[in-house]
């Protein structure tokens, strides 16, 4: 998959892997900046000697927002920028399952499906993203979700025929 594509051709890629990014590590380091940030400092994810003694995971885990919110950085890693676009946001999420936890220490990387993208107005293109986040030597993702994102851009680079 090409860095750039042009707007035109997006509504082709529809049903295509956009990208798979690189691998990302999910430290103790990190997850307990998280847990700061959101004050949610649960044991499970901040105690790695608790957690260790009291739960199945044999230590620590990442907050399962704290993997969901690595779905940014992913995307910027992997998936092709629009030329024509002057600006993405994130409209939010029509299904989220956390399916594996993220072990504090293992690395983990983005896989993005394009399922749809739909022409809105004069220059939005709504962007739904069948995602996971796959964890290194897992079976199973950490979690799945479709993923909607808005990509403005100048009404006069709209394609023709959309």
């Amino acid at each position: 998959m090409p860095a750039d594509i042009h707007l035109k051709d997006v509504p082709a890629l529809v049903g295509s892997e956009l990208g798979v990014s690189r691998w990302f590590v999910v430290d103790q380091t990190m997850i307990d900046r998280f847990a700061d940030a959101t004050e949610d400092h649960q044991f499970i994810h901040t105690d790695p000697v608790r957690a260790a003694a009291e739960t199945p995971f044999g230590g620590t885990i990442a907050h399962g927002f704290l993997t969901l919110s690595l779905l940014s950085a992913m995307n910027f890693d992997c998936v092709p920028r629009i030329l024509e676009q002057t600006m993405g946001i994130n409209y939010g999420f029509d299904k989220v399952r956390f399916i594996t936890p993220v072990k504090s220490g293992v690395r983990v990387r983005g896989r993005f499906v394009l399922d749809e993208a739909r022409f809105r107005g004069a220059g939005m293109v709504t962007i739904r993203y069948d995602v996971s986040v796959e964890i290194e030597d897992e079976r199973k993702p950490a979690l799945t979700a479709d993923w909607i994102t808005i990509i403005q851009f100048d009404p006069k680079d709209r394609p023709e025929n959309v």
